[in-house]
């Protein structure tokens, strides 16, 4: 496929492109591997409990990560990264939900670049985009010193406004037109970053996003449930491996394309707007 150098696709991680909170995943896999103590597992799991009944506001949120990126404090980068590849392979792949890897790889056959933008740190946010073949990740850095986590943050926790301005900066840098480019989230914490974008997609919405995306007439895609997931032919069950999901999700897309249930990439307008269908 010719590259399309002037259109991409942004893609929040938690619950948008993997079920749950990335994060949750790759600090239960250290602890499996007495990285940390489950004591600590189960602080964490606390506070992440905590973030989400609060509605994840931004001091919130910071804590929270900043906590997590403390379990790595005085710990090599190359030994945590290594960890995460194989923390990823054997727990977090069949995490991944096939309907929205299946729209990643549509963006991707269409010669666009796909970005995943996330809280999570960025070398756990990188493993997932080498994984899934897509071209990059944006995500919350954790700072180190000689090749060692210190447990302090480098800037802000990718959230929020913080998440759209950072997409801003890649596009100038990269000379993206945002009108010609796409942003997947599940929830309305993304809205800066959707607005940013010619064509915004709420996936697996929480409440508040799913009214803001009818209000604005975005494209509304739940894989949670059969009924909205049957309609472009993708299982709603994740027990399936990620790539044997993608494989099986992207052949039914394209299936989908014949009905007329989707939009072609090539065959979109710039911005693009689509309301959910009923």
């Amino acid at each position: 496929m010719t590259p399309d150098p002037t259109a991409a696709a942004f893609f929040d991680v938690d619950n948008t492109i993997m079920v749950g909170a990335s994060i949750f995943h790759f600090a239960k896999g250290l602890a499996a591997r007495n990285f940390f103590s489950w004591r600590d597992l189960a602080r964490f799991t606390g506070r992440q409990l905590r973030l989400r009944l609060s509605g994840e506001s931004h001091s919130h949120m910071h804590r929270s990560r900043d906590s997590a990126l403390a379990f790595v404090a005085g710990k090599k980068v190359d030994e945590v990264v290594a960890l995460g590849e194989e923390i990823y392979d054997q727990e977090m792949a069949d995490k991944i939900w096939p309907g929205t890897l299946a729209l990643a790889r549509l963006h991707r056959d269409a010669g666009q670049r796909v970005w995943l933008v996330t809280a999570t740190p960025v070398e756990l946010a990188t493993i997932i985009a080498r994984r899934l073949e897509l071209t990059g990740a944006l995500g919350t850095v954790a700072e180190s010193e000689d090749g060692v986590y210190t447990g302090r943050l480098v800037g802000e926790v990718l959230h929020r406004q913080a998440k759209a301005a950072t997409v801003r900066a890649l596009a100038e840098r990269e000379g993206l037109d945002l009108d010609r480019c796409s942003a997947y989230s599940d929830s309305i914490n993304d809205l800066p970053m959707l607005s940013l974008v010619g064509r915004a997609v709420a996936v697996n919405p929480d409440s508040a996003l799913r009214a803001e995306a009818k209000r604005r007439g975005w494209e509304i895609r739940d894989f949670r449930t059969g009924r909205k997931a049957a309609r472009i032919g993708v299982p709603a069950a994740v027990g399936l491996g990620a790539a044997t999901g993608a494989v099986v999700a992207g052949a039914a897309a394209r299936r989908a394309y014949g009905r007329g249930e989707l939009p072609r990439l090539g065959e979109l307008r710039w911005p693009y707007r689509q309301t959910e269908r009923r």
